[in-house]
């Protein structure tokens, strides 16, 4: 039985404590907050509830296997998770609307031709067949597999099979997510449709590899999902499931050094100046926590890939509205920017900044557990602004309101209060600088959008959650725990699950 030193109580480092503490080993999470769940939080006020990470839940089966793997009790008897249908509805600039049906191809086609016009249903379809090889080319080296030693192959190849399209008397495949949705899909509004994937991960659909597809194809084929009272109670699970298994919790212990003894991670020194052995050390904190942790010391070898640091955060407005919420809404709605190309220029040009008009994302639960009463509705505003000092003030809630009136019919006048969740926020909770928020692992585009390998130069250090393999979201926070503890148990040949 090993002592394990787990820093920072993030969804990918309590997944990998649950599994290490069912291989036997003794683990103990030191977390600088006071409460688990790195970016699933919850703010609450007067009856009313609301997350303040993300809000909805893709690839669930990622964290069924990790309760089947570490209990008896299945998630599903852990959480309430329900799928949301329509998956999404878009509300574009031109005025037009479609609702998109939860994981069916047959109904998405359908509503995409009703909505748009004949054709664009089969151009979608015709993308998510191609989006589907680009899935099964990546999957497991992106997803189920240690980062590769020769990783730049990852970024060498563009899994996507672009249509050939002639240009200039020349024939070119798309390379970006942009390029697919001009010469592929052909319609601005599918375009926006597509895009919105990678927006809302802060990528650049304009600079972000075609690869980026599998993105729309994961949710279109395994569907959106939700977890009864907020994505925090799915945090709350797993802390329970590691409490279960005998993992120890240390709220408030700001772990300020890892320690070495004869070239290997040896323990961890706390703020309060006090010590802890380990023979492992898990690290679930961004780059640059991990930098001061070792004194400046390089986490990497030459030839590997470098940290990425994170571009993008987001700015959150929760709204307590009086009014019931009406029957038939849609959980998510998209209001598109009017104008893309500014919005995009805005978060990724020279000088970033928030778009004065931008993408928000309306999420609108029908869940009991949110509200006072029913007559009340709890509703989450997010759009995506830059990471750095400064940005996504609350003067720009306002900007998010004002787009959120297209999704929500009178809603000024039905407005209580409403709360402001900044990327100083984002940075509380997380520790990443400036309230960075990691994207996931992507191929091609040269290994750029590729996140450091679980293990270090440093023996027994092993880093977890987005700022590493596979990189952000909560599929892939949860693949990272797994990795990590396979790492650690069946040593450096362990090559994944089959």
């Amino acid at each position: 039985m090993a002592r394990i030193a787990v820093i920072g109580a993030g969804m990918g480092a309590m997944a990998a404590a649950a599994r290490l503490a069912v291989a036997g080993h003794r683990v103990t999470v030191y977390e600088r907050t006071e409460t688990y769940g790195g970016a699933l939080r919850r703010f609450e006020r007067d009856g009313f509830a609301f997350d303040t990470g993300p809000g909805l839940l893709p690839l669930p089966a990622v964290w069924r296997d990790l309760f089947v793997k570490t209990g008896r009790e299945p998630l599903e008897e852990c959480v309430g998770l329900v799928q949301v249908d329509p998956s999404s509805r878009h509300l574009f600039a031109d005025g037009t609307e479609v609702a998109v049906p939860n994981a069916s191809r047959a109904g998405v086609v359908t509503a995409l031709d009703e909505a748009l016009g004949r054709g664009a249903g089969q151009r979608w379809g015709d993308f998510l067949v191609r989006a589907r090889d680009a899935w099964d080319r990546t999957r497991r080296p992106l997803l189920e597999e240690p980062l590769w030693p020769d990783w730049r192959v990852l970024g060498e190849r563009e899994p996507y099979p672009a249509l050939p399209h002639k240009r200039l008397l020349r024939t070119r495949r798309a390379g970006t997510l942009a390029e697919i949705g001009a010469w592929e899909l052909r319609d601005a509004r599918l375009a926006a449709l597509l895009e919105s994937h990678a927006l809302a991960c802060g990528l650049d659909p304009r600079r972000t590899p075609a690869s980026a597809a599998v993105l729309p194809y994961m949710e279109h084929a395994f569907g959106t999902w939700y977890v009864r009272g907020g994505l925090r109670e799915l945090a709350a699970a797993v802390h329970e499931r590691c409490r279960a298994r005998g993992v120890e919790f240390r709220f408030g212990a700001e772990v300020t050094g890892i320690t070495e003894k004869d070239g290997r991670a040896a323990g961890v020194e706390l703020a309060d100046g006090t010590a802890a052995e380990a023979d492992h050390v898990v690290a679930g904190v961004a780059p640059g926590v991990l930098d001061r942790l070792l004194g400046g010391a390089p986490v990497r070898g030459d030839g590997e890939v470098p940290p990425q640091r994170g571009t993008a955060s987001r700015l959150t407005v929760l709204l307590a509205l009086r009014g019931a919420r009406p029957a038939g809404t849609a959980h998510r709605t998209v209001v598109h920017t009017p104008d893309r190309e500014a919005e995009l220029e805005s978060l990724f040009g020279a000088a970033p900044r928030p778009a004065a008009r931008p993408t928000v994302t309306v999420l609108r639960p029908d869940d009991p557990r949110l509200v006072p009463d029913a007559e009340h509705e709890a509703v989450t505003l997010t759009a995506v602004v830059p990471a750095r000092p400064g940005a996504g003030g609350r003067e720009h809630a306002e900007e998010l309101i004002t787009a959120a009136e297209r999704a929500v019919p009178g809603l000024r006048d039905r407005l209580l209060w409403h709360e402001v969740r900044t990327p100083a926020d984002v940075e509380a909770a997380t520790g990443a600088a400036d309230g960075a928020v990691p994207p996931p692992a992507l191929a091609a585009a040269g290994g750029r959008l590729l996140h450091p390998s679980n293990g270090t130069r440093l023996g027994g250090l092993f880093t977890v959650g987005g700022w590493s393999h596979p990189g952000g979201g909560l599929p892939h926070a949860g693949m990272s725990g797994a990795l990590v503890a396979g790492l650690i148990v069946e040593g450096p040949g362990f090559r994944g699950s089959r």
